[in-house]
């Protein structure tokens, strides 16, 4: 209700102020208030003026703070399809009768198609053949692969009667072991490096080479495909033709259903169970990583399913990490922003999305990339020949970073007692005979991780030679938590009968160990946390982070509350972290004073009264997130100006900042893009996959250092470093480079060189300087393509989507505007300027 009415507030001791009461809440018996005091909002007992933002980018390079867009699926209940018995959502593949028309049987069951032939070189009803999906119904299929949730899974994923359940199913997840019994199940889990073939050959030497039939496959493929349309436009027909030749190779002993398929370019992961096990699959879930350059780029990076099998959680995440020998510290990094960046959402909206590390088994597998050092390329093969294959190991990159515990820390891998899977000359079993001679190595890999894990066998198979990898397979046995009905409903009913007799009148009420939190000098991304606890009383409560009126948040969008909402049993207690971390849709506003690291949290118990916490701190201005024409007009470093220079600066229209007249006189083009551009031009011009590779993090933050201090002098770092901060400074200009008003007709001009060079001299001077630049040191950059293996098409696709954004959309291109700025930029690349 709103009150119009004067009160006074204590702020601190002896000091009052009048507040006009402007918005009432009653919380538990009690009036929440908020004024208004002619100088800003006030809430009892700290005032503050609230001012919504925008909301998080799409991309960010720390992007663990990047915002996923969620799929949208709702979630269906449990269906049957009439003849099989078989969920709805999962397609039926193998041994058994099928509810499609069309197929017909090989006398065991499998699914056959008439027209297709037989993709095995033994006799072709060995390895039968699925009906043919077009890609459009394979997408159907796999969109349709939601949430089977069996009746036992029910009660303890699905929010039904609010505080009360909450409270039994906490206490059922503590009573688990008085409820279920472990039973085995065999998991299939396969990895391959297809190097951009099509399939050649019948999986079935991989896939189906032990006797019983797998209860689950986890089957993984990198370098799915290599052409840069599916790098860049993410689509290909290898998807559809990989997915065919897994379900024609699947044990003939089981009919299978699919459960999932997850594809992130040349990353993909498909998941599989057998049909009578598909009713107990729930909560299925699929995500991707990129860790290419920016964060953005898919040719590296993970993809990853997940699902409850009756009540045990599993992970499988099929990754592809950065190459090269030398370059062990950037698989490391990529390891980490997988781990860090991959989160699913739950079944409960309410509930924090869930981790790779919060599941009972993770099973991870992929071409991890990690070589053999320290020998030479004869040594290493004389030691394979001899099949010493322990004394290799020691020197295995893998072995010793999980011994450092930089990666991989509490994960187990099995013994290796094969031979090294990469690199072999294709279509043979001969090591490499190329040029680069590529060392050995067991690039291929599966590790695992969590309770009640036995693995039966670990081995490649070099029947197969489609690839220049050889594939590898892992037979586990793994114990899954299955429930006993009967103990299911007593423990259930002993939970009731407890909470029936709990009559408890009393508020919730908790204690907060710290309330007030200052953030120092916070940079660009750089992430700032801190951490406080809440101590639960007697009474269980459920807490959450809400809104102040009129805003859309509980927060600022540089701050994060982790958790921001929960549930605590009597006498307990949970952290919560605050994280602060500026990315470029906030920062031109805390560069220009619009915005101050200032907030205040309201802490909300159901039932109980709020608490507030106060957020303050400083933030260091930077020159990524400012606009062009500001920087231009700083001939200081940023940091060196005046507060009141840099807001007003950042403030200042485009149109005012072509009036030279009336203002200092400017740089051409700023100066920190010059100092990045010009370290390139002299370290970097002939540095391979530059644009491509991800730099290393740390160097990011010194790049930026450098940048907002002048200290260029001070600047080194690894080539690509350089580079990626360069698109970092481009992605980050609040006004692109082509300015959203000329966005449409640069789309419309994209095939007329004539008429694209038109658009680009209509630019505000310094837009246009820029443009300029920048195609200048991309033509240098193409001039040197024999070494750098950088073409037109590459630096047009990255560069298009950094300085061509839609002004209503300005996140994210569809694939049509995105074609249409690649086009638009290759017209500057293949032409002067």
């Amino acid at each position: 209700m709103d009150q119009s009415v004067a009160i006074q507030e204590t702020l601190a001791e002896g000091e009052y102020c009048t507040i006009k009461v402007c918005y009432v809440r009653e919380t538990a018996g009690r009036a929440v208030c908020w004024g208004w005091c002619g100088a800003g909002w006030k809430m009892m007992p700290r005032s503050m003026r609230f001012d919504p933002e925008t909301r998080d980018p799409e991309f960010l390079w720390l992007s663990r703070y990047r915002c996923a867009e969620p799929e949208t699926q709702s979630l269906k209940p449990r269906e049957w399809n009439s003849d099989a018995g078989t969920p709805s959502g999962f397609t039926l593949i193998g041994g058994g009768g099928s509810n499609l028309d069309s197929s017909r049987t090989n006398g065991r069951g499998l699914l056959m198609d008439q027209s297709s032939g037989a993709r095995c070189s033994d006799k072709p009803e060995n390895c039968p053949t699925r009906q043919n999906k077009s890609k459009s119904e394979i997408t159907d299929m796999v969109r349709s692969s939601t949430i089977t949730v069996s009746d036992k899974a029910h009660i303890l994923s699905m929010q039904k009667f609010g505080l009360r359940d909450t409270i039994v199913k906490s206490h059922l997840v503590q009573k688990e072991e008085d409820y279920t019994y472990i039973q085995n199940f065999r998991f299939f889990v396969g990895t391959y490096n297809v190097n951009g073939q099509s399939p050649k050959e019948c999986l079935r030497p991989w896939l189906s080479h032990s006797a019983q039939a797998p209860d689950v496959y986890c089957v993984g493929f990198q370098e799915l495909d290599l052409s840069k349309e599916a790098f860049f436009f993410h689509d290909t027909p290898k998807e559809e033709e990989w997915f065919k030749a897994v379900s024609e190779s699947l044990h003939p002993g089981a009919k299978y259903a699919k459960v999932k398929l997850i594809r992130l370019v040349g990353i993909m992961l498909l998941l599989y169970v057998k049909q009578e096990h598909a009713a107990y699959i729930s909560e299925v879930e699929a995500e991707t990583v990129g860790t290419g350059i920016m964060g953005r780029m898919g040719n590296k990076g993970g993809v990853a399913i997940r699902f409850q099998l009756h009540n045990t959680s599993i992970c499988v995440v099929n990754s592809h990490l950065a190459a090269h020998i030398e370059e062990y510290e950037r698989r490391n990094q990529d390891y980490k922003d997988i781990c860090s960046r991959m989160q699913f959402s739950q079944v409960d909206p309410s509930l924090p999305p869930l981790t790779i590390s919060k599941h009972d088994v993770i099973l991870w597998l992929g071409d991890l990339n990690y070589r053999i050092e320290e020998l030479d390329v004869e040594k290493v093969k004389a030691l394979i020949e001899e099949k010493a294959f322990q004394t290799l190991y020691a020197y295995d990159q893998l072995k010793i970073q999980v011994a450092a515990k930089t990666v991989f820390e509490g994960f187990t891998e099995g013994e290796l007692t094969f031979q090294p899977t990469y690199k072999y000359d294709t279509g043979s079993d001969e090591w490499d005979t190329s040029e680069k001679c590529r060392a050995p190595a067991w690039c291929d890999r599966i590790l695992w991780k969590g309770k009640n894990i036995s693995q039966l066998s670990y081995q490649s198979h070099m029947a197969l030679k489609t690839s220049d990898h050889k594939p590898v397979s892992s037979m586990f046995d793994i114990g899954v938590r299955v429930v006993n009905e009967e103990l299911y409903r007593k423990t259930l009913e002993e939970i009731v009968r407890s909470l029936d007799k709990m009559e408890n009148a009393n508020i919730p009420s908790v204690s907060l160990s710290k309330r007030e939190f200052c953030f120092e000098n916070v940079k660009y991304m750089q992430l700032q946390t801190q951490s406080f606890t809440i101590h639960n009383g007697q009474v269980p409560c459920q807490f959450e982070f809400i809104n102040k009126p009129d805003e859309e948040s509980y927060c600022k969008p540089w701050l994060t509350a982790k958790p921001s909402r929960g549930f605590l049993l009597p006498d307990s207690h949970v952290e919560i972290e605050l994280e602060l971390f500026v990315n470029k849709a906030t920062a031109t506003k805390l560069n220009s004073g619009k915005d101050k690291i200032e907030d205040i949290l309201v802490l909300h118990l159901i039932r109980g009264k709020d608490y507030f916490l106060s957020v303050s701190g400083n933030y260091l201005p930077s020159c990524f997130g400012s606009p062009i024409h500001s920087l231009c007009y700083m001939r200081e470093p940023i940091l060196d100006l005046p507060l009141e220079t840099v807001s007003r600066l950042t403030l200042m229209p485009v149109q005012t900042a072509d009036d030279r007249s009336q203002l200092e006189n400017p740089l051409e083009i700023p100066k920190e893009l010059w100092m990045m551009v010009d370290y390139l031009y002299r370290n970097a011009i002939q540095q391979e996959d530059l644009f491509q590779q991800p730099g290393l993090r740390p160097e990011f933050e010194h790049i930026r250092d450098c940048l907002d201090t002048g200290m260029i002098d001070n600047l080194c770092a690894n080539n690509h470093s350089v580079a990626e901060a360069l698109l970092l400074f481009l992605e980050s200009l609040p006004e692109p480079v082509v300015c959203y008003s000329a966005y449409h007709k640069c789309l419309e001009f994209s095939g007329n060189c004539v008429a694209s060079k038109q658009v680009i001299s209509t630019l505000p001077t310094f837009h246009k300087n820029v443009f300029n630049y920048l195609m200048a040191f991309l033509q240098e950059l193409l001039k040197n393509s024999a070494k750098n293996h950088l073409d037109e098409n590459i630096l047009a696709s990255i560069f298009g989507s950094l300085l061509l954004r839609n002004p209503a959309r300005p996140q994210k291109l569809d694939m049509t505007e995105k074609k249409k700025a690649q086009e638009f930029i290759h017209q500057f690349l293949s032409s002067p300027v």
